[in-house]
C-alpha cells in the first residue's frame, strides 16, 4: 500500500449486480462492429476532460464517449455482445466438436478462477466484513500493487493475478527482520465519499493487548478507591481521572488503526506512552489535591508526544496532511488549558478541566461532521455547504480534506470489545473474598454469587444480544450512529466500573443475617462495614442503571436482523422495558431500609428480567426453544407444470431450476 494514493476510480454499484469472473482491470474502451471505438468515463467531469483530450489526440478518428452505467453505455454493450455472440455461432458451425470442447475447458477455468477469487483476500475479507458489520455500497479495497484506476468494490473486487505470489513473499519476510523505521502508510481513507481500505484484514497487535494489561490496574485502583469513600468529591475525582486515561487509550488505538508501520520505533513509542500512563496512574488518588500537577504533567507528556507524531505524519504523508494538522491543533489547544489549570485553585480549576475535556472529546467529532458534509459522493447535496460556509471556504476545505484517514471497523470493534471484557473482568475480581469459616455457605457467598450472575448477564446482553446478529453495525450505518456508539461507551464503562467497585463493598457488608465478621480473613475484615453508606447505594444502583441505559443506546445505534418468520417483541418495546428497568435501578437508593443482600437480590432480579425479555422478544414465534418443532422446509417459486414436477419426483429425477423453461404454470411448491 502506498502512502500516496493512486488514481482512484470507482462507481457505486447496487447490490443486485454480480460477476462470475473478476478481471484484473476494468475495461475502459472497446470497438463497435462498425469500427468506432467507444470510450467509457466514470463521471460527467471525467467525460468532459476525456473528450477534450481525445479530440486533441485523435482528430481524424471517429469515437464515441459514454458515461458508465448510462443508457448509451448499455446500448453499446448490447451491440458488442450481439456481435461477438454471432461470431461465436459462426465458429461453432465451422469447428464443430472441437469448439464445444474448447468452450467446456474455458467454462471450467472461469469457474475455478471465480472460486480462487472468492478465497482471495479481496472477496473473503469483504464478504466476512459485510456479514458481520453490514453491507456498504461506498466501500472499496486496494492493495500495494494495484494499478492506477483499479479498484475492488463491494460488489466486484480487483483480483490481482500476482496475489498468491505476493502472499508467499510476505510469508518469507515474516520473522526475519523488523525495521527500525518504516514509512507509515494509511490503512484506509475517505475520498469523495468513498471509503478506500487495504484488502488485508487489520488485526489487533500483541502490544495493544499488553497496553490493556496496564488498564487492569487502572480500573482496580480507580474503582476500589471510589468505593472506599462514596462521596461527590470522590465521584468527581473518579470521573476526571478515568476520562483522562480513556482518552489516551482511544487515541492510541485510533493511531494504530489509521496507520500501518510495524517497526521498532512504533513499539518504542507505545512504551513511552505506557510509561506516561503509568505515571498518570500513580497520581490518581489525590488528583484534585497535591498530586494534580504531576497528574497533568504525565497526561500532557503522552498527549503532546502523540501530537508530535501527528505533526510528523503530516510531513511524511501529504495525502492526509490536513487532518493531521487538525489533530495537532486539537492536541495543542486543550493542552494549553490543562497547563493553565495548574495555576488556578479549586473550585475555579474545575471550569478549565471540563473545558479541556469537552474539547478533547467533542473536537474530532465536529471536524468529521464538517468534512463529511463537504465531501459527500458526487450527486449528493452537501449538508455543510451553503449557509454554514461561503462557497470559496467550502471549496478550500473540500480541497484540503479531499483525503482523510478512516477508522477501521474491525479494529475499533475488537479493541472496544477487549476493553469492555476487562471491565466485566474487574467486576468479577471485585466480588472475590477469602472465607475463614469451616462452613462457608453464608450471606457473603450468596451476595458474591449474585454479583457474578449480574456480570454474566451484562456480558451476555452486550456481546450476544446487542452486539450480535447485526444487519448493519452502528459504525457503518451513519456518521451520527457511529459517533453515538463510540460516545456511549465512555459513560457505560465508567458507570459499570463504579458499580463494580461499590459491589465489592456490599459483598463484605455485615448489615444482614448470616454475615459474621469473623467468617472473613483479616484483610477483608478491614474492608467490611456494618452499614451501607448512602453514597455506596447510589454508586451501585445508579452505576448499573446508567450502564444499562448506555447499553440500550448502543443497541439502538445498530440495525439488527429480524427472523424471517417474525419476531415476538419488537426492538422498540424491548428497549422501553430496558429503560424502565434503568429508572427503577436509579430510584432504588432511596429505599434506605433495604440491606445489602436485599439490594443485590433485587438488582439481580431486574437484570435477569431484562435478559429474559431480550431472549424471548428477539426470537421467532414459529420456532421452539426446545429443538426443532417441525421439519425444515425449502420454499421456491419457479415456472414448471405440476405434471412435470410430479413425474420428476416419482421417477427420482433431478430438476435443475436454472435450466427451467418459461413454459408451464407459475406455482409455489414446498419441498421438505
Amino acid at each position: 500500500m502506498s502512502s500516496t494514493p493512486t488514481t482512484t476510480t470507482g462507481v457505486t454499484l447496487s447490490s443486485g449486480h454480480s460477476h462470475s469472473h473478476h478481471r484484473a482491470k476494468r475495461q475502459r474502451h472497446y470497438v463497435l462492429p462498425d469500427g468506432r471505438k467507444v470510450h467509457i468515463a466514470l463521471s460527467p467531469e471525467e467525460a468532459e476532460s476525456l473528450r477534450q483530450r481525445l479530440t486533441a489526440i485523435k482528430k481524424d478518428e471517429p469515437f464515441d464517449l459514454v458515461i458508465s452505467g448510462s443508457p448509451e453505455h448499455l446500448e453499446a454493450l448490447r451491440q458488442v455482445h450481439s456481435h461477438y455472440d454471432e461470431r461465436r455461432e459462426m465458429l461453432r458451425a465451422k469447428h464443430g466438436p472441437d469448439y464445444d470442447e474448447f468452450e467446456n475447458v474455458r467454462a471450467e477455468l472461469d469457474h475455478l478462477s471465480s472460486e480462487l477469487h472468492m478465497l482471495s483476500d479481496h472477496a473473503v475479507q469483504l464478504d466476512a466484513n459485510f456479514s458481520k458489520y453490514g453491507y456498504s455500497a461506498h466501500l472499496r479495497t486496494y492493495d500495494d500493487h494495484s494499478a492506477p484506476g483499479s479498484s475492488a468494490s463491494s460488489i466486484s473486487g480487483f483480483h490481482d493475478p500476482d496475489h498468491e505470489k505476493k502472499d508467499w513473499e510476505s510469508e518469507k519476510r515474516n520473522g526475519r527482520i523488523m525495521k527500525i523505521y518504516k514509512k507509515p502508510t494509511v490503512r484506509q481513507y475517505f475520498h469523495k465519499g468513498l471509503l478506500w481500505r487495504a484488502s488485508e484484514r487489520t488485526e489487533v497487535a500483541s502490544f495493544e493487548l499488553f497496553v490493556d494489561l496496564l488498564y487492569v490496574g487502572i480500573l482496580a485502583i480507580n474503582g476500589d478507591h471510589a468505593a472506599e469513600d462514596p462521596t461527590g468529591h470522590e465521584l468527581l475525582r473518579f470521573s476526571i481521572t478515568f476520562i483522562m486515561s480513556w482518552k489516551l487509550w482511544s487515541d492510541l488505538a485510533l493511531i494504530i488503526s489509521w496507520f500501518e508501520t510495524d517497526d521498532i520505533l512504533q513499539r518504542l513509542s507505545v512504551m513511552t506512552i505506557m510509561a506516561c500512563l503509568l505515571g498518570l496512574t500513580t497520581n490518581m488518588l489525590d488528583a484534585l489535591g497535591e498530586t494534580y500537577s504531576m497528574l497533568v504533567a504525565f497526561y500532557l507528556a503522552a498527549r503532546l508526544f502523540m501530537g508530535a507524531y501527528y505533526f510528523l505524519l503530516a510531513w511524511v504523508i501529504p495525502m492526509v496532511r490536513g487532518m493531521m494538522l487538525v489533530h495537532v491543533s486539537l492536541t495543542a489547544i486543550p493542552s494549553a488549558i490543562w497547563i493553565g489549570s495548574i495555576y488556578v485553585d479549586m473550585p475555579q480549576r474545575l471550569g478549565l478541566i471540563w473545558a479541556a475535556i469537552f474539547i478533547e472529546l467533542t473536537g474530532p467529532m465536529f471536524v468529521i461532521l464538517i468534512i463529511r458534509g463537504l465531501t459527500l459522493p458526487e450527486g449528493t447535496q452537501p449538508i455543510a455547504r451553503g449557509p454554514m460556509f461561503p462557497k470559496r471556504i467550502a471549496e478550500w476545505i473540500g480541497r484540503v480534506f479531499e483525503f482523510f484517514p478512516a477508522m477501521n471497523i474491525e479494529h475499533k470493534v475488537e479493541r472496544t470489545n477487549a476493553f469492555t471484557t476487562l471491565v466485566f473482568g474487574y467486576s468479577v475480581v471485585a466480588i472475590i473474598y477469602q472465607n475463614a469459616a469451616s462452613f462457608g455457605l453464608n450471606a457473603f457467598f450468596g451476595k458474591a454469587a449474585l454479583g457474578l450472575v449480574q456480570a454474566f448477564c451484562f456480558n451476555w446482553i452486550y456481546f450476544e444480544l446487542d452486539g450480535a446478529d447485526l444487519y448493519t453495525h452502528a459504525i457503518r450505518r451513519t456518521v451520527a450512529s457511529a459517533m453515538a456508539w463510540s460516545t456511549a461507551h465512555l459513560p457505560f464503562i465508567m458507570s459499570f466500573v463504579l458499580a463494580a467497585g461499590a459491589l465489592s463493598k456490599l459483598v463484605l457488608a455485615t448489615d444482614c443475617r448470616d454475615t459474621k465478621i469473623e467468617d472473613l480473613t483479616e484483610t477483608y475484615i478491614l474492608k467490611s462495614d456494618p452499614e451501607i453508606p448512602i453514597g455506596l447505594r447510589w454508586f451501585y444502583c445508579g452505576g448499573l442503571g446508567i450502564a444499562l441505559f448506555c447499553m440500550g443506546i448502543i443497541s439502538i445505534c445498530h440495525i439488527h436482523k429480524d427472523p424471517a418468520m417474525g419476531i415476538r417483541v419488537r426492538k422498540s418495546k424491548r428497549m422501553a422495558n430496558r429503560f424502565a428497568v434503568c429508572i427503577i435501578l436509579c430510584c432504588l437508593p432511596t429505599a434506605h431500609h433495604l440491606n445489602s443482600l436485599q439490594l443485590i437480590s433485587i438488582v439481580t432480579g431486574l437484570i435477569i428480567w431484562v435478559l429474559f425479555v431480550e431472549l424471548f422478544g428477539c426470537s421467532s414465534p414459529e420456532e421452539s426453544f426446545f429443538g426443532e418443532r417441525k421439519q425444515c422446509k425449502y420454499t421456491a417459486r419457479c415456472k414448471i407444470s405440476k405434471k412435470d414436477l410430479e413425474s420428476a419426483v416419482k421417477g427420482g429425477h433431478v430438476i435443475n431450476v436454472s435450466e427451467l423453461s418459461d413454459r408451464g404454470e407459475k406455482g409455489l411448491y414446498e419441498m421438505s
